[in-house]
């Protein structure tokens, strides 16, 4: 048989389980994209054959030996370069935010519907013979990770009143500028589309186009570096919102409206408390839902009172948003998209949202 001729290999799936009985269902609907493994915690390897597109992780989050021996296994670098998908036992915030503290790339969650669960089996998971275990690969998650853990700390210890640091952040920015300027912003937009959910997947879209809109520029590293760290924590004020409210399906009240939009000055109070974060870092926590006509919030400023970095951080934070599926609407077109913010033109810079149009409409 010729190499043209040959048939592409399945994917090789290993599937981790502590509740086989309930993982039977899963298996048989991973069998029709690929050849499935099924081993408990552990029996979890240390490495897995080179040949293994990913695993799959069906434990109980709430049995701390199971989570435990997970941990443990994928903390090592054989598993952080390959997909990591764990399943739910339903789509609640606490055992979402676990899964991705445990290393998870993507989730689901019960009760299983099969045509949704092989349309991310397949876009989580690359067939065999064209996985790409390569370092641009390996910068690419390790970027997603990076920003990943910035986010862990902001959005779950943060209002637990442990510290985020600036440090923290600036361990995270290298990693995240390799990722984007090695791959593409349409992989990264692809790697954190599946495989994160809510807070999390909007702060990451909006690093990614923010950096991606940096480099077009030609702006200086320093300057990229800055807009990066803003970018991933513009939102850390939704950390002190609850998260009823920021993952509501239907439309806020006014009240629900109000609470929503204190967080610009929440985060900017928590960082400003903290201390060490420079001031453009303030600014855009602040600032970022500010429009140049004064009808922004929460300050009303206007014109040549809102600063170029919170400019272009308005413009991505908007942009992402509306390419964003939400729980209350599908998402938008990328041409759709730049067309609102094109008619958003007195509210923000045109000039910038024209140099951005490159950077939008290329993405997809």
């Amino acid at each position: 048989m010729t190499a043209s001729t040959k048939p592409a290999a399945k994917r090789r799936l290993l599937l981790a389980s502590d509740r086989s009985d309930q993982s039977i269902e899963l298996a048989d609907i991973l069998q029709s994209v690929g050849e499935v493994t099924t081993v408990s915690t552990q029996e979890i390897p240390e490495q897995p054959a080179r040949d293994v597109s990913g695993i799959v992780v069906d434990i109980n989050l709430r049995a701390s030996e199971s989570v435990q021996r997970v941990r443990n296994k994928l903390r090592g670098d054989a598993y952080r370069s390959m997909p990591r998908l764990f399943v739910l036992a339903d789509a609640l915030h606490h055992g979402t935010m676990q899964a991705w503290a445990l290393g998870a790339t993507d989730t689901i969650s019960r009760p299983l519907q099969p045509e949704a669960i092989l349309q991310r089996i397949r876009a989580a998971f690359p067939d065999t013979t064209t996985y790409d275990a390569s370092d641009r690969g390996k910068t690419l998650n390790r970027g997603v990770e990076a920003a990943h853990a910035v986010l862990a700390k902001m959005f779950e210890k943060l209002p637990l009143g442990m510290p985020l640091t600036l440090d923290d952040v600036v361990a995270a920015e290298s990693k995240i500028l390799k990722a984007i300027k090695h791959s593409s912003l349409r992989e990264w937009l692809t790697t954190v589309g599946c495989h994160h959910v809510g807070s999390y997947r909007h702060c990451l879209f909006v690093t990614g186009f923010a950096v991606a809109f940096a480099q077009h520029l030609g702006m200086r590293e320093d300057d990229q570096r800055r807009l990066t760290r803003a970018a991933l924590l513009h939102d850390v004020g939704k950390a002190f919102v609850p998260t009823q409210l920021l993952d509501k399906p239907g439309k806020l009240s006014d009240e629900e409206m109000d609470e929503v939009r204190q967080h610009p000055r929440r985060g900017y109070e928590a960082l400003a408390a903290q201390g060490g974060f420079p001031p453009e870092m303030l600014d855009v926590v602040l600032h970022h839902h500010e429009f140049l006509d004064g009808t922004g919030y929460p300050n009303k400023l206007s014109s040549n009172q809102i600063s170029d970095i919170v400019r272009l951080t308005t413009i991505v934070d908007i942009y992402a948003a509306l390419v964003e599926k939400r729980a209350y609407r599908m998402p938008f077109t990328h041409s759709r998209a730049f067309a609102m913010l094109e008619s958003m033109s007195g509210k923000l810079d045109q000039q910038l949202v024209q140099a951005f149009r490159p950077v939008a409409l290329g993405s997809f």
